[in-house]
């Protein structure tokens, strides 16, 4: 078998040359046959070995029909089941070349998106620590949205991943990142929108408001939301590293100047950098209402004698002075407010961690005052001798016989005795 340098060699003495087979086979010294082969065929001689066979291929057939029972059984059970006592291997890599045989195919086809039709939402929950508290560290997931067509990203940290949050996050990031309302939201199976296709109360308002759709995806499709994804591990492999907070709110002051330049980088998905398609993705959204969405969370409650309310597993202290009355709590991302009859009662900046007390030193002192006052007016309203450390007297029993004049009636009791 002759080398690629000589074939091409004879080539090109037979083509360019116009040298005659006899005497390329003699400047070359070759056979006048190999030169013949040389020019009959189409392409560059290449060795094949031949296969020589594999200690895997005699129990190929009892592979085949496990897997052809159970087309997803894993390589260990296989080599279990037909007693492979040589190199795992060789066995793996023959199981993972027959298993597509007998897999059910699941293509995904590739999505083209038209300006304002698609964001896509998920949450990124980064593998770095957060302090929230003296020695608390926590990992908040962070919101993540990007317009399909374009690609541009804007994300926000957020407290918990509850549906108010959920929902406050979305608000602040179209109304400051976007400007307007794409036709459709697309998020997976995450509880605090809604699970199995139906949404919570509060995405279904949400939605209404904005006259958007919220769609969720099925569950463990990923590929449904893959620009969002490949968004989230981008912001794992370009943002986080390297980098420490002291704080959420320092880690979204840190994101929020890192986001520009993200969006500066040209995508090959699309040839193009976001900012500069964003003006055409806003353009094809709708408006934002006019009347802002109901976002936060709002209860009512009865304040008791503990004047503390629950926000997300931590306790706020409230203005005592309403305990026994309804107010009205609210929070969103960064602060906590308590009303009672339209005046402010507490406020508070809202606390990341759980299972936590907030306490304001002013309704410590305000409680203090109004226990000594109700002590002292209990004090003054019913007054006993223990209270006021008088001496109590003691009638004589003369009193007692002449309130009930037993001796008029002719008993001869001995009152005192009866008395005492």
């Amino acid at each position: 078998m002759i080398s690629v340098e000589d074939w091409a060699e004879i080539r090109r003495l037979h083509k360019s040359e116009g040298m005659a087979i006899k005497a390329i086979a003699r400047q070359l010294g070759v056979a006048r046959n190999t030169v013949r082969a040389a020019l009959a065929s189409d392409g560059p001689p290449k060795y094949e070995r031949k296969a020589s066979g594999s200690l895997v291929d005699d129990v190929e057939p009892q592979i085949r029909a496990l897997l052809a029972a159970t087309p997803d059984m894993p390589a260990t059970v296989i080599a279990e089941r037909i007693g492979w006592e040589h190199s795992a291997s060789v066995l793996r890599a023959k199981v993972a070349e027959l298993r597509p045989f007998y897999l059910h195919a699941d293509p995904a086809d590739r999505t083209e998106y038209q300006p304002g039709d698609i964001v896509q939402c998920d949450l990124w929950f980064p593998p770095k620590v957060i302090p929230v508290a003296p020695e608390v560290l926590v990992v908040p997931p962070v919101l993540t949205m990007v317009a399909a067509w374009s690609g541009f990203i804007a994300a926000v940290l957020l407290p918990t991943r509850q549906t108010s949050d959920l929902l406050t996050g979305m608000w602040q990031l179209l109304a400051g990142s976007f400007g307007g309302v794409p036709r459709m939201l697309v998020w997976d199976n995450e509880a605090g929108i809604g699970q199995h296709q139906r949404l919570t109360v509060g995405a279904r308002a949400f939605a209404g408001t904005l006259g958007t759709r919220i769609y969720q995806t099925r569950p463990r499709d990923p590929e449904a939301k893959g620009v969002v994804e490949r968004a989230n591990g981008f912001l794992q492999t370009s943002f986080l590293p390297g980098r420490e907070f002291s704080s959420p709110a320092d880690f979204n002051t840190q994101l929020e100047g890192w986001l520009p330049r993200a969006n500066q980088r040209l995508l090959r998905r699309t040839g193009a950098r976001p900012v500069d398609r964003l003006e055409a993705e806003v353009t094809a959204m709708s408006a934002l209402p006019p009347v802002p969405p109901r976002i936060g969370w709002s209860e009512r409650v009865r304040l008791g004698r503990d004047y503390y309310v629950r926000v997300a597993g931590t306790d706020y202290s409230v203005d005592p002075t309403v305990i026994g009355r309804f107010v009205e709590v609210h929070y969103d991302l960064t602060t906590v407010r308590v009303t009672c009859a339209g005046q402010q009662v507490a406020g508070h900046a809202r606390c990341w961690d759980s299972r936590r007390t907030i306490t304001d030193p002013v309704h410590v002192a305000t409680a203090k005052s109004l226990r000594t006052a109700y002590r002292t007016q209990r004090t003054a309203g019913r007054p006993t001798a223990w209270m006021t450390g008088e001496q109590v007297g003691q009638r004589p029993l003369s009193v007692y016989d002449d309130m009930f004049d037993l001796t008029r009636l002719g008993m001869d009791t001995d009152v005192g005795a009866v008395a005492r």
